[in-house]
């Protein structure tokens, strides 16, 4: 009978991997189609891999935690009316079968670095991401060294996978006289590097794992809570985010009286008809997406000594999960939708990302981001870019306070509902001018808010 293949899916644009985090089902199990054989893991979201065809689980090619690159067989299904009689294991088999185990010999055969031919030119600015420069910064990698691993990812990139078996090399070949260069200084924690390497050479000789940093003991009353796999994938891109931009952010305070009443006076309706809450968050992108326009390079990366600026404008919203961990699902194009559209959006992939239905690609591709530091009672908050953007902007909790405003009579102290905002931007190519020149706009706009318009 013959056999079909069961490929890491395409979760993404930006994604090149995926971890493997759970297999549903073994070598001899029956398969039905679309019924879901494993789950995955990006750095983004978690989602489910259905089986293409019915059929027997023949072979399985990874194990769990292993990383995958996208494309790769990792299993193989066979199909035909009498597959599960010719597939399935003998009664008297014993438990310990080794299928599982020689699957597991052949687990990195899909990936093959040296037959990839993106080699930059010699002439090229070679980009290396916030992830790869501090695993070369960990494992004491110099630029030099940096520059000859072969880089398997778009346009020559050296990818996460490329550096990790550099480094798994290196340390192989260390007996036989070739020279890698190794980390400086102890770790003082547990990194991505040790698991990542741990994938590409499971087993370990004693006298590596004895250079392995001891585990820390703690003294007096304490608890230790193991972060779990999300809490470590956030904790790394901020690390990243803050080695790759030098942080600057501005404050600015707002005005909000007039938005705050426009949405009492409209929410009710607005929910019968549409069938949705309007909240201020629809509104904050509606005013972000304005300012862009008239300042595009809010909405731009860096890659070496270039700026793109990103035409489409995706706007990233930061949610808080019951977990306790954020997820930042993106709008795309929100400059094409109204505020009802934005709305509906908005709505949509909260409730998505609070009831784990994101999708890999509601979370990627976004150009700007917001996030709403009031929803737990801060008044402010300097957030911490959510790379490779180059700026965030939070908005704290809306307060009422005694004013001095302008009147034609003069002046005079009047309840106002203010709030502050404030935007963390990339110093590298956002100066202060800029910044604070943006930020007001978006003032501005929420500040001047019509609460006559209609919805």
């Amino acid at each position: 009978m013959p056999l079909v293949d069961l490929v890491m899916p395409k979760l993404g644009e930006s994604i090149m991997e995926a971890t493997i985090l759970r297999w549903h089902k073994k070598p001899g199990d029956t398969i039905k189609e679309d019924e879901t054989v494993l789950d995955i893991a990006t750095d983004k979201v978690d989602s489910e891999v259905p089986s293409t065809t019915a059929g027997v689980l023949e072979e399985v090619l990874y194990n769990e935690n292993d990383v995958v690159p996208i494309g790769a067989v990792i299993a193989k299904i066979r199909v035909g009316t009498d597959a599960a009689v010719t597939a399935a294991p003998a009664p008297t088999a014993a438990p310990a079968a080794p299928v599982y185990e020689e699957a597991s010999i052949v687990e990195h055969i899909p990936y093959q670095p040296a037959a990839v031919t993106n080699v930059p030119s010699a002439n090229a600015i070679r980009f290396y991401s916030p992830l790869v420069l501090n695993i070369a910064q960990q494992e004491g990698i110099s630029m030099a060294e940096l520059e000859k691993i072969p880089g398997t990812g778009q346009d020559g990139r050296v990818s996460k996978k490329d550096i990790l078996n550099y480094i798994a090399n290196g340390k192989n070949a260390a007996g036989n006289g070739q020279h890698y260069a190794q980390p400086a200084t102890a770790k003082t924690e547990p990194s991505v590097i040790s698991q990542a390497v741990t994938v590409a050479a499971p087993s370990q000789p004693a006298t590596e794992q004895s250079n392995m940093p001891a585990m820390q003991t703690y003294g007096g009353n304490v608890e230790v809570i193991e972060m779990d796999r999300m809490r470590k994938l956030i904790a790394r891109h901020m690390v990243d985010s803050k080695h790759t931009s030098p942080h600057v952010t501005s404050f600015v305070e707002c005005d909000v009286t007039n938005m705050v009443l426009w949405r009492e006076k409209v929410k009710k309706d607005f929910e019968k008809r549409e069938g949705e809450k309007i909240t201020y968050t629809p509104i904050f992108i509606e005013a972000i997406v304005k300012c862009i326009k008239k300042y595009p390079m809010m909405s731009s990366s860096v890659d070496g000594d270039r700026i793109i600026i990103k035409k489409d404008l995706n706007i990233g919203m930061a949610t808080a999960l019951p977990t306790g961990n954020l997820i930042v699902p993106v709008i795309k194009n929100a400059d094409q939708l109204n505020l009802t559209g934005l709305t509906k959006k908005v709505n949509g992939l909260a409730n998505a990302a609070r009831t784990g239905k994101l999708k890999p690609d509601d979370t990627t591709g976004g150009t700007f981001t917001l996030t709403n530091v009031g929803t737990f009672g801060s008044i402010m908050g300097t957030p911490i870019i959510n790379q490779p953007q180059v700026a965030i902007m939070a908005v704290g909790a809306i307060k009422k306070r005694p004013m001095v405003i302008e009147t034609p009579q003069g002046d005079c102290i009047a309840i106002r509902h203010m709030m502050y905002i404030s935007m963390s931007y990339d110093h590298r190519i956002i100066d202060g001018g800029l910044g604070a020149t943006f930020l007001n706009a978006v003032s501005k706009e929420l500040e001047n808010f019509d609460n006559s318009r209609t919805i």
